[in-house]
């Protein structure tokens, strides 16, 4: 049934609504719970109807986790050698060298210590490009750290790069470990002894595949790591998480190192650079808040592979760990099925959205191409984007930081609309004036009939309708419309569920 059937509606609810008595409310919702228990509930009905505690959310601050920077040139083993700490495959693992390219920190833990350990791409001298970027996040991990583990190919032995590095670490002060890597077995430890000639003092033969000589490392460690960093600031427990999203080479990266003030993410015009999610604590409005650069989605994650595939499925968990999602789009561009299906991501996550359309200075250029394309942008986002016009709308340069100002109070009044709860009184007087204004069509002979209904949770905001029947699709899209009109619900996808349920057999 089409949704027009469900026109209507004027604001002559909101002013019903508003003049009512909240006791006279609140004593008919209660009715109305009262009357369900001539209908057959379940445990997990019982359970919703007992009522949900609501969480607070505040700044927490935490002593500054030591930290540990992984070093070495491309291919050595860092990212293998960081799920094996790590106990789980979290970074980027392909035998392609220069896989990881951004400084990525993880929480790690080891004989019930805590510590953060940085993933950082492979250093090479004289490096041009983007493997110039890739290697001055490596030098930055150096100084933001408390102890460095210094990685080598064992097999390989030392080469004129690594021993670069050794000017390096020797330069920063920092205790370092020499990890001779890829040693999977006994016979093979003379070739780890060779790189005592690197002056770093003892080499820890590790295969970090294998987990092989890992446990020892630890231990040794441990000995050297410090309770609390004397570089890291302390950690923040209560920020709200933001998760940067869209195709490759719409500008992610660029937004958060603008947001940032400093050059925290690999940019380069090279579309997909960014491998692994990158999450950094910046100041913003005023406010903490924990922005999460992910990698470009290119197109559906099974036609994926290699880095790209592993990519994928850590930018998907970087948005279920996130509160609202950012998804840039390039107006430069016309919106592409890829960047619908990104949404479509973020709203089967019931995560809160906002839509940031970035580049937007070029459209303002004297090129009758960009003003070609600014006249089909509006027609574009009227019919493209019509599911999700109550998401805010924010038009930003992420190079030049045009208008990032304007990020902060969309990202605030999406998370406060993530986070509201309408009173279940106030939520069943809006069902009542709601059905006697526009009732439920007949169907087969038959009007379903809402009996009572309740807000089951916030983030994003969820309602549970208990009914005699199933509501068509479009009746429910209509209470949902109708509850944006009335409650302000911008940013937010809202849920609605039905439990129907029958009359009690006496």
């Amino acid at each position: 049934m089409a949704d027009e059937e469900y026109v209507g509606g004027d604001d002559r609810l909101a002013e019903k609504l508003d003049a009512m008595d909240e006791e006279l409310v609140e004593s008919r919702a209660a009715t109305l719970r009262a009357g369900l228990d001539d209908y057959d509930l379940d445990d997990e009905d019982a359970e919703l109807l007992a009522g949900l505690a609501e969480g607070e959310d505040g700044i927490e601050y935490l002593p500054a986790l030591p930290v540990i920077a992984i070093v070495g040139r491309p291919n050595v083993g860092k990212s293998a050698l960081v799920n094996r700490i790590l106990g789980r495959r979290e970074a980027v693992v392909e035998d392609t060298p220069g896989v990881t390219r951004d400084r990525v920190t993880y929480k790690g833990e080891w004989m019930e210590r805590r510590f953060s350990l940085v993933d950082t791409g492979g250093w090479e001298p004289d490096a041009k490009g983007i493997d110039r970027s890739v290697a001055a996040q490596a030098e930055v991990a150096i100084d933001l750290c408390d102890v460095v583990l210094f990685v080598v190919d064992a097999k390989v032995g030392a080469t004129s790069t690594d021993e670069h590095v050794v000017r390096l670490l020797r330069k920063s002060g920092k205790p370092v470990f020499l990890v001779a890597n890829k040693i999977d077995d006994a016979r093979q430890e003379p070739e780890a002894a060779a790189l005592w000639n690197l002056g770093l003092g003892e080499p820890y033969p590790v295969s970090a595949i294998h987990g092989r000589g890992v446990a020892d490392l630890l231990d040794a460690i441990m000995e050297k790591l410090p309770d609390v960093s004397a570089v890291a600031k302390a950690e923040i427990g209560g920020p709200r998480r933001v998760a940067i999203l869209g195709r490759p080479n719409v500008g992610k990266s660029s937004l958060l190192n603008k947001a940032a003030g400093e050059e925290r993410v690999v940019v380069n015009e090279l579309a997909g650079t960014t491998r692994d999610p990158v999450d950094e604590v910046v100041e913003l409005g005023g406010k903490l808040w924990r922005l999460v650069d992910t990698a470009g989605i290119r197109r559906r994650v099974h036609l994926q592979q290699g880095a790209d595939f592993y990519a994928s499925l850590r930018t998907s968990a970087a948005l279920e760990k996130a509160e609202v999602a950012v998804v840039v789009l390039d107006v430069s561009q016309s919106i592409s099925v890829q960047d619908l299906n990104i949404i479509d991501m973020v709203l089967e996550s019931g995560r809160a959205l906002v839509l940031a359309f970035n580049k937007w200075d070029r459209l303002f250029d004297d090129d009758m191409e960009n003003q070609d394309r600014r006249r089909y942008l509006e027609r574009e986002i009227e019919q493209d984007l019509a599911h999700v016009a109550w998401a805010p709308r924010v038009n930003i340069s992420a190079k030049t930081g045009r208008h990032l100002d304007k990020l902060v109070p969309a990202l605030e009044k999406a998370l406060r609309n993530w986070d509201r709860r309408i009173p279940t009184g106030k939520f069943n007087a809006f069902l009542s004036e709601l059905v006697a204004e526009h009732p439920h069509p007949l169907r087969g002979g038959k009007q379903p009939r809402i009996l009572f209904g309740t807000q089951a949770a916030t983030r994003p905001p969820t309602f549970v309708l208990f009914t005699t029947g199933f509501l068509d699709p479009g009746y429910r899209r209509f209470i949902q419309r109708r509850l944006r009109e009335l409650y302000d619900f911008e940013g937010t996808p809202i849920v609605i569920n039905m439990r129907v349920r029958e009359r009690r057999q006496r």
